[in-house]
């Protein structure tokens, strides 16, 4: 990709969101943690330098080397970034007297300043942080103030340097896209070329340069991201692309007949292998998340690499890895925690022979659904709700066995099927039912009842980076639990989990 804009990330939970943000004005970004971002940045237009838990006054506060960045690229530092700024170059940072967190009004606005064009008095922001600068660095230009903060936003004379102590990214700041904006284009000027036919454009001619004539195997899930690579790679190599779809014995219930037959017509060579008992196995007696998910991932790769032996001079393994499995699983100190590993982020082992291509890795959800849209893949598949890599295992609080597997595919079905049949499933970004670790008391036909709890999630999201808890309908509510407890042998209690992400995730494990 061309035209660049480098955001570096000092740990804050909203930098996923900037890059989203960024993604939306159809300009390509990448996330860096502050402490290791490229030395050529000759193919970046612009920076931006995201917000921190840290405190600038703090002796272990990122501190970054930007010298290859002031007054040489066009900058914007969103709220520790700003205070970072002004902190070391003449300005002063202290504590605030409140802590500054939430909606505040820009109060004051200059004008005839491109930064703020279209921007309207009064605006809405979001702030969050519990210093202040009190003093702007060295030939700085106060732009903004709120009735709180007097140096809300300013610039550096002499330089494209642009600093807010508020975040654009998030909806709350009203005009936050539109200040992004200002900066990205009107300033920095970056072209606006990153859309989803420019995408499989270049995606397409990439893969061809990469795999050449070898032959790519890829895990098919029937899930989005694993389509829409395995379409986006059989456009680039066609018949070098062998697909294979594996039973781990955690798929929802049906999925491994279903998904065979939903590509029988899609033109891709898809093949079934049962390896249930396997991961099984491989999971029998484990309860940690963490393991279950590396058990899982080490019995995928097993698979993988007897099924790739029998593909003669298989060279590549594909997978759909899309950006926020990248971004979740990078932890340094100082950038965003890792939150949970990913079975398909990492690398494979030494004995191995594969090298990895990832078609999808720069890209989040909702821009993998419009390259699909791109590609003309069936819109049913694509509106499909994402599904964990390591299946209902951690929907499976606990040890997995087979019984507590078949439990809650039955509980699965019947949910998702009931926002099928009422309308709602599209309107939910993903669903899904958890088997708790516990037993409650219950009463069925006169007699008492000691049996399985399950929770049902339903959440909004655009990407997943963070998700709001769905308000369905009681009457539906009421009549999926009333189902389930009649048709699935072993539950007797439902209960609908209403935690948002953050601070919860959303899955249960």
């Amino acid at each position: 990709m061309q035209h660049n804009v480098l955001i570096l990330d000092f740990g804050s939970q909203y930098t996923q969101l900037i890059a989203r943000r960024v993604r939306e004005l159809n300009i390509f970004c990448e996330i860096f943690p502050y402490n290791h971002f490229p030395d050529d940045l000759s193919s970046y237009k612009a920076v931006i330098l995201s917000g921190s838990p840290y405190s600038v006054r703090a002796e272990d506060a990122p501190h970054p080397d930007l010298s290859q960045i002031r007054g040489k690229l066009p900058l914007l530092a969103v709220c520790y970034g700003a205070q970072y700024l002004a902190h070391f170059n003449g300005g002063e940072v202290a504590p605030s007297n409140i802590r500054e967190y939430g909606r505040a009004n820009l109060s004051f606005i200059k004008e005839g300043e491109h930064f703020l064009q279209d921007v309207a008095p009064n605006s809405q922001v979001w702030m969050s942080h519990s210093d202040t600068i009190k003093k702007l660095p060295t030939n700085g230009v106060r732009l903004a103030s709120t009735k709180d903060v007097e140096n809300a936003a300013f610039r550096i004379e002499g330089e494209t340097t642009y600093a807010i102590q508020f975040h654009p990214e998030v909806y709350h700041s009203t005009d936050g896209k539109q200040i992004l904006e200002n900066f990205l284009v009107k300033i920095a000027q970056v072209p606006q070329n990153f859309t989803p036919n420019a995408f499989v454009e270049d995606c397409v001619k990439e893969l061809q340069e990469k795999v050449k004539g070898d032959k790519v195997v890829l895990g098919l899930s029937g899930g989005v991201d694993s389509t829409v690579a395995a379409v986006l790679l059989h456009k680039a190599i066609g018949t070098n692309l062998y697909c294979i779809f594996v039973n781990n014995g955690l798929l929802r219930k049906n999925e491994f007949e279903n998904v065979l037959h939903q590509y029988k017509d899609m033109g891709l060579n898809v093949k079934g292998v049962d390896a249930s008992d396997r991961f099984l196995l491989a999971l029998a007696g484990v309860e940690d998340p963490e393991t279950k998910r590396k058990a899982i991932g080490k019995a995928f790769i097993e698979v993988f690499d007897e099924e790739a032996h029998r593909i003669e001079d298989v060279k590549w393994l594909a997978q759909g890895t899309i950006y926020p499995d990248v971004i979740e699983s990078v932890s340094v100190k100082g950038p965003s925690a890792t939150i949970k590993s990913h079975h398909n982020v990492g690398g494979l082992p030494d004995y191995m022979k594969l090298q990895i291509v990832e078609p999808l890795r720069m890209l989040f959800k909702d821009e993998v659904r419009r390259v699909g849209k791109t590609l003309g893949i069936d819109p049913e598949l694509l509106g499909r709700h994402p599904f964990p890599g390591p299946g209902l295992s951690i929907r499976i609080l606990g040890a997995i066995t087979p019984e507590k597997v078949r439990i809650l595919q039955e509980v699965d079905a019947v949910f998702i099927n009931g926002l099928k049949e009422h309308g709602l499933y599209d309107k939910v970004w993903q669903a899904g039912a958890i088997l708790l670790p516990v037993n409650s008391v219950g009463v069925m036909g006169d007699e008492r009842t000691y049996e399985k709890v399950v929770a049902l999630r339903a959440v909004e999201s655009t990407d997943g980076m963070t998700a709001d808890w769905v308000h369905l309908p009681y009457d539906f509510l009421m009549k999926i639990s009333n189902e389930i407890i009649n048709k699935v042998k072993g539950v007797n209690r439902v209960v609908y989990d209403i935690s948002s992400k953050p601070p919860a995730t959303i899955e249960w494990e």
